[in-house]
């Protein structure tokens, strides 16, 4: 029993205990890089682990290799993928490059062999997980939803399995609190315990203690492996420079004054943003595809929030494709997979449905049509083409009224926080490679 705050601090920054099985990263597929093959035997040996990799460092790949790996050798075992709809046919086409064969399900009755299994976040419930002996969360950061159902159905469902790993870009993409739900999900801490350890909550919501800052990032460095390139663990960035972003904005002026203001000096709460994105809709399209018809021969993505927008989009950009709510989950698959392969040239669609996971590096012209407050859609939203494996400048244009400027300025606050946290994070790793390569 703790019997001080003292006494639990100190055995949160004890190293965390190992689940898995030792391998040597001579074991992992010659196709991936020394060190993410030193990223897959670390997270195999840890069993419950975390792999906060950048976009295009190979999260996929590590992935696989990793269920591959966590499965004993010479047992008939399951681990089972669960990504975002738009990335589970990607993933199947990235396990056959490894020669895996990795299959799509959609219900636990499909799971009728051995192997590695890859379903949609949606499907969730309909495995039985005592069929599976790993599991994978790629784009972990839905756990965001500290309080929501989709988290507690995910922690809750597979607590049971022995060994989790979960990947993402962005493990805390508004808040460092939401690093208690990626803890939560691997078995390391609870929610409520992680909480009172590291943070005090005020008027402003949940905050880290200033104190315990270091001992918490020390301790989720045993079970947490944090990566912006591969220099921060120490090997050449060879092929991970990226040509640069270039964040080009669009300030619409807009002739609207928000209820209960002389002059329009913020957008007047939600009703107010909603009417500002309403009545500026109109502009706001027309200047996406007068971008478009300046670039023509380039591939364009077009990021909007709206249905109405999308409708319009697709009326003023010809040949575009507009992959919306209402398409089944094949048709948006083959044309998310149609855009990656060249045949479709021109794509409107929302963050919702493939801001993550998507490979799309052949794109660097992309535009928004206005923006919510996440800093992690606009983030994943950007990194389908600005990712490494990317060869030319990206050009995002942002589209807005003059109103929601305020919006740029507060997703651009997150993202300063969240590269904080990041950094943090990648210091005690290398803190830790130190001490151990002393020892």
């Amino acid at each position: 029993m703790v019997t001080s705050y003292a006494d639990f601090l100190a055995r949160k920054q004890a190293t965390a205990p190992e689940f898995g099985r030792s391998v040597e990263p001579s074991s992992v597929h010659p196709m991936l890089h020394t060190w993410q093959r030193e990223i897959v035997a670390w997270a195999v040996r840890t069993g419950r682990a975390a792999v906060w990799a950048d976009t295009g460092l190979g999260k996929t790949v590590m992935q696989l290799e990793w269920a591959r790996l966590s499965i004993e050798p010479g047992v008939a075992g399951n681990a089972l993928i669960v990504a975002p709809l738009a990335v589970c046919q990607q993933t199947v086409r990235e396990a056959a490059k490894l020669g895996i064969t990795a299959r799509y399900a959609r219900d636990g009755d499909q799971v009728d062999q051995p192997g590695i299994w890859v379903t949609n976040y949606e499907m969730v419930e309909h495995f039985d997980p005592s069929l599976f002996d790993s599991v994978v969360l790629d784009e972990a950061s839905i756990l965001k939803n500290s309080d929501g159902k989709t988290r507690t159905r995910l922690i809750q469902h597979f607590a049971q399995v022995p060994a989790r790993l979960a990947c993402t870009a962005t493990p805390a993409p508004n808040d460092p609190e939401e690093l208690t739900n990626q803890a939560e999900f691997l078995g390391r801490s609870t929610r409520v315990n992680m909480l009172a350890a590291y943070f005090i909550h005020d008027a402003d919501g949940w905050r880290m203690k200033g104190h315990a800052r270091a001992p918490m990032f020390k301790w989720m460095s045993s079970w947490a492996l944090a990566i912006r390139r591969p220099s921060d663990m120490g090997y050449a960035d060879d092929g991970y420079q990226l040509p640069g972003l270039d964040i080009v904005p669009h300030l619409l002026p807009v002739d609207l004054v928000p209820e209960g203001q002389l002059f329009a000096t913020d957008l007047g709460g939600v009703g107010g943003r909603a009417k500002v994105r309403r009545e500026t809709l109109t502009a706001r399209c027309e200047g996406a595809a007068d971008l478009v018809a300046a670039d023509p021969d380039e591939p364009w993505l077009i990021w909007c929030g709206l249905n109405d927008e999308a409708d319009l989009l697709a009326k003023l950009i010809p040949d575009a494709v507009n992959v919306h709510g209402a398409w089944s989950p094949d048709e948006k698959a083959d044309a998310l997979l149609g855009f990656a392969d060249g045949k479709i040239r021109r794509l409107i669609t929302k963050p919702s449905i493939a801001a993550f996971g998507l490979n799309w590096q052949h794109c660097a012209r992309m535009a928004f049509v206005g923006l919510s407050d996440s800093y992690e859609t606009y983030y994943q939203s950007i990194r389908r083409c600005y990712r490494y494996g990317q060869t030319r400048i990206v050009q995002a244009h942002i589209i807005l009224s003059e109103l929601e400027s305020q919006i740029a300025a507060n997703v651009a606050r997150k993202e300063r926080d969240a590269s904080a946290v990041t950094g943090a994070l990648v210091e005690e790793m290398q803190r830790n490679r130190a001490r151990g390569a002393a020892a």
